[in-house]
């Protein structure tokens, strides 16, 4: 069985990615790992390698060794499948999802051929601790069950929003992932779906 790629990022990898990329734009070359320290404020260097070897191995960059500005954008278009997207899901205070399907490429690697996928284009920054930020595209599976701790789709009686689930002391509670944000604890509760990967537009 494939072993499926997490894609996710965090807000230092995603912070770094940014960098790089935009970097790479304006000058035409990567920036050294000494540039992306000081930007990063990292203090060291190793730690630098190790953010870059998690962006390497979840398909963001390449690195071309013994090079000081080896750094590239990884531009492989991945394997992939259509699946509709059904408008904007809330990281924030719950919304109500605009369902106009449109479709949209997710990687195979997101989706499985058992069960229905689709995406939702996210509007907030609540889920910014778990690298899921303002604009971008989730993929999620439909489904009406989660387990504690899932990161799920999820219809309250102010209207849908993305949080992750969470179970405690008989209790069923929506925990943002921003540590400014308070706990959701809903009247009504419906689960429409799991969160399996996001698509990042640059």
């Amino acid at each position: 069985m494939k072993k499926k790629i997490n894609r996710t990022l965090t807000v230092k990898q995603k912070k770094i990615l940014d960098f790089v990329t935009t970097s790479s734009k304006k000058h035409g070359y990567a920036p050294s790992l000494e540039e992306i320290a000081t930007h990063s404020k990292l203090d060291a260097i190793s730690t630098v390698h190790h953010h870059i070897k998690a962006l390497k191995n979840k398909g963001y960059l390449k690195k071309e060794e013994n090079q000081p500005r080896g750094l590239s954008l990884f531009e492989k278009t991945p394997d992939s499948v259509e699946i509709p997207l059904l408008g904007i899901i809330a990281a924030g205070k719950p919304i109500e999802p605009i369902e106009n399907p449109t479709p949209i490429k997710a990687p195979k690697d997101m989706v499985s051929k058992r069960g229905n996928y689709y995406a939702l284009k996210v509007q907030g920054d609540s889920m910014i601790e778990d690298g899921i930020w303002d604009k971008d595209i989730v993929v999620v599976k439909h489904q009406q069950t989660a387990d504690n701790g899932d990161t799920v789709v999820a219809i309250t009686e102010n209207g849908a929003t993305l949080k992750r689930l969470k179970k405690q002391n008989g209790k069923v509670y929506l925990e943002p992932r921003n540590k400014n944000l308070d706990n959701i604890y809903p009247k009504h509760l419906e689960i429409r779906g799991l969160f399996c990967g996001l698509i990042r537009r640059f």
